[in-house]
């Protein structure tokens, strides 16, 4: 928005110049919008979308829970490429919202509780939150810690109801509305094809859940939707083109999917989409998670396409099934000969999932690899996978 502003102003500007000078010129509005359908709807002007199924993947022996969502489009006319994002307007707990209003001293507000469960993000601890609670309150304790060296580890896995009940102050309405930033939405990779399921989007939602600090911690979009979020009921969401993280524009070209647990969500719309275009490049899936018994998630569809020929390969870890943990990065090193075939025969590659660890460990493995099979020295693998990255055939989408 401020950018379309900005825009706006600066053109009226180049106009007004044109009309002054003696030499022609033209201003000439560019629309950088790549999907006019899709921008119809944003964060300020979100789509209403109903949740029309909502399946658990894992067995009930899992550990953890994965959700497939199915949301209508119907009406919408709305469009998406593989590889784009869905854009989540979740809503805040309201567990979480009225331990903060009791914390501040703001309990009994239900105009402020209903502001807060909608609109302000009330979970994030930032160092601008931190400053502005310190001036507000002039504690001194909490001076001390942003000007010492055990921010950091303050920081770290806390929420802004450990700033509040850790330096306890009562708030105004308008001191805590200064604290609090917009409630962002949550980016999540579709996981099917328009072209598979007209009027459709599917997500694939792992809730986050986790303790720090004698606290129980909840995801906010993630438990939004699984805990407080059924079939029959409405998401607001917009699309997120991802212009990064595109299939091949050639149907021939060979294609490496690498995407554990959630992360292959987006390689679900790939194989739809090649599917229904009738692509015939080679594919290749390396998937992990926890227990192949329990967490393969999408098993039965990925069996089938490889029954019908639209999956050429198909590879798996499951870390904990064997006593030495095994992931997707060991099933690369173990397929490195074939792998770098199909490097060496123009294939792409695509990673999905977790930055931190997966894929900077899968990172590490394909230079390891190109190091191995293909002679060369580490400066000269560095090269190799920044030329694939340089040329389109080595694509991230890591969060």
């Amino acid at each position: 928005q401020p950018a379309a502003q900005w825009t706006a102003g600066a053109l009226s500007a180049l106009r007004e110049r044109a009309a002054k000078t003696e030499t022609q010129a033209a201003v000439i509005h560019v629309d950088f919008a790549s999907q006019p359908a899709a921008s119809l709807y944003s964060k300020t002007q979100p789509f209403e979308a109903e949740i029309t199924e909502v399946v658990n993947l894992r067995g009930t022996g899992s550990s953890k829970q994965t959700l497939h969502l199915e949301l209508s489009l119907v009406g919408s006319g709305m469009t998406y490429e593989p590889g784009d994002s869905l854009a989540v307007m979740p809503h805040n707990d309201p567990e979480m919202v009225d331990a903060v209003l009791t914390a501040t001293g703001l309990n009994g507000d239900e105009d402020l509780r209903r502001e807060l469960i909608e609109r302000h993000d009330v979970t994030t601890l930032t160092r601008p939150a931190l400053e502005h609670y310190q001036i507000a309150t002039n504690d001194r304790e909490l001076r001390a810690l942003i000007e010492g060296p055990a921010l950091r580890e303050f920081m770290e896995h806390r929420q802004l109801i450990d700033l509040f009940e850790a330096f306890p102050q009562r708030l105004t309405r308008p001191t805590l509305m200064r604290l609090l930033r917009p409630l962002p939405a949550r980016h999540y990779s579709i996981a099917s094809s328009l072209k598979a399921a007209p009027d459709e989007a599917h997500l694939l939602v792992a809730p986050v859940r986790y303790e720090a600090y004698g606290r129980r911690r909840k995801g906010v979009a993630s438990t939004y939707m699984s805990d407080r979020r059924h079939a029959g009921d409405r998401l607001r969401v917009y699309v997120k083109p991802n212009k990064h993280f595109r299939l091949p524009a050639d149907l021939d070209v060979p294609i490496v999917m690498i995407g554990p647990g959630t992360g292959v969500a987006p390689f679900r719309a790939f194989l739809q989409e090649r599917e229904a275009i009738g692509a015939h490049g080679r594919s290749w899936l390396f998937f992990g998670d926890r227990n192949f018994t329990h967490d393969f998630l999408y098993q039965l569809e990925w069996q089938d396409y490889l029954k019908r020929g639209f999956l050429s390969r198909l590879d798996v870890a499951f870390s904990r099934d064997q006593p030495e943990k095994h992931y997707v990065q060991h099933r690369l090193w173990e397929r490195r000969a074939e792998l770098h075939a199909w490097l060496e025969d123009g294939a792409h590659i695509y990673v999905c999932g977790d930055e931190k660890q997966m894929a900077k460990d899968v990172d590490a493995m394909l230079k390891r690899i190109v190091i191995d099979r293909g002679g060369l020295d580490d400066d000269a693998a560095e090269s190799y996978l920044a030329a694939l990255r340089r040329d389109g055939r080595y694509r991230r989408d890591v969060y």
